[in-house]
């Protein structure tokens, strides 16, 4: 059923309720007549990536090629910018000027994506999107969870067989393992590295905690040389340094356990990969296969691509992060220095801390180190089933490897 009462051209399907799961961030599966399907289509129940990964891209990834290792599977790798940025664009637009065209083209009837709820800019709403100029009204980030999935049988129920689909890991690994079911005569995957999620009353709270005036934020963004970046609907902007976040001052569970011990950050089954991370300013594309490649030839003449940066070492910042997770005993690192010090190392960590690709490998080996500390302390019986081999090859250079029966 679609909701009528939405603007032809961005369409949000009516919700049915979830089906109460263990470690669930709802996709949307479960609210869908495949909700029998979780069982295997679920990331935190017993992914199988090196199979999921052959499926798409015709092989899993190659450890000895490359950071193929570290990214999953991929083609070519880019430090891109949409010239000239799109208005109010995250970051320049690549993400949603990449499904704009798609329609533009003619090459899909829509996409499935999420959007801003009315009530709050911050929650997410699954929409479908039909119109290309539409697509501008789904820009940016949202906090909470997002179940995307639940757009498809409300797409296909409107005669839509060529979808675009832009999402988040969890959301992509189900999308791929109920894939061959859809009858699709084209689906193209936009994935989007994943950063913790938690809900969006916990996100607000966080807003609270940064700043006297949370409800006039409109932009966030974590970014690449240590800060958060705000900005206010009176168009002022603040900067906060990582070390400066008030993250050790927020409730153990501000993260859910299954953001905390995701084991795909940078969204190994899409077709093309948008992100931050090697950024280093600009945006990050990891191109993973041949539909992948078509994405972006499609906007060719309007993006400049050059080869991603690296410098710095990672090794220091990921052993210190392993260190703060283990202190933490299951809640968020903890970041225990004078308040005086703070700022001295806030200034520096931009300019020796690692950069580029450097810093995209140092998150993806904290997401491991943090995967298998938080399972083996609050799941212990879910490690065998849940830890890819991918993730235990990542943390071994931090002295974790698999105990009895981990692995």
């Amino acid at each position: 059923m679609l909701d009528q009462s939405s603007d032809a051209g961005l369409i949000a399907p009516s919700s049915q309720p979830a089906a109460q799961r263990n470690m669930c961030t709802d996709c949307g599966l479960s609210r869908t007549s495949r909700a029998g399907a979780c069982g295997i289509a679920c990331q935190f129940i017993q992914p199988d990536y090196p199979t999921m990964e052959a499926r798409v891209h015709g092989r899993a990834r190659d450890h000895a090629k490359g950071d193929e290792r570290f990214f999953g599977p991929y083609q070519s790798m880019y430090r891109a910018a949409l010239t000239p940025p799109a208005p109010g664009a995250q970051w320049t637009g690549i993400t949603t000027r990449l499904a704009q065209k798609l329609l533009e083209d003619g090459a899909v009837d829509a996409v499935l994506c999420i959007g801003p709820d009315p009530g709050d800019r911050w929650r997410p709403r699954p929409v479908i999107v039909t119109d290309p100029a539409r697509m501008a009204e789904v820009r940016g980030m949202r906090m909470g969870y997002a179940p995307l999935l639940a757009a498809l049988e409300p797409a296909q129920a409107a005669g839509h067989r060529r979808i675009a689909v832009i999402g988040i890991p969890c959301q992509v690994y189900a999308l791929r393992a109920i894939e061959d079911e859809l009858g699709l005569d084209r689906l193209y995957v936009i994935g989007t590295p994943c950063s913790d999620n938690t809900t969006t009353e916990n996100f607000h709270h966080f807003l609270s905690r940064l700043t006297d005036a949370p409800d006039t934020v409109s932009y966030l963004e974590f970014r690449a040389d240590y800060h958060v970046e705000m900005r206010f609907d009176d168009g002022r902007m603040q900067e906060v340094p990582f070390l400066k976040l008030p993250l050790s001052d927020l409730p153990r569970d501000f993260f859910p356990l299954t953001c905390r011990t995701c084991v795909d950050y940078t969204n190994a089954l899409a077709d093309i990969t948008v992100g931050y991370m090697a950024g280093e300013g600009a945006q990050w594309l990891v191109v993973r296969n041949a539909r992948g490649q078509e994405l972006l030839d499609r906007i060719a003449s309007e993006v400049t691509l050059s080869a991603p940066g690296s410098s710095g070492k990672r090794a220091g910042s990921v052993k210190g992060f392993a260190e703060n997770t283990k202190r933490a005993a299951g809640g968020l690192p903890l970041r225990k220095m004078p308040d005086w010090a703070r700022g001295i190392v806030g200034w520096l960590m931009p300019k020796v801390g690692p950069k580029g690709l450097e810093f995209a490998r140092a998150r993806v080996e904290m997401k491991a180190v943090e995967t298998i500390l938080h399972l083996r302390r609050e799941k212990p019986k879910r490690m065998r089933a849940m830890v890819p081999d991918h993730v235990w090859d990542l943390a071994a250079a931090y002295d974790l490897t698999p105990e009895k029966g981990e692995r």
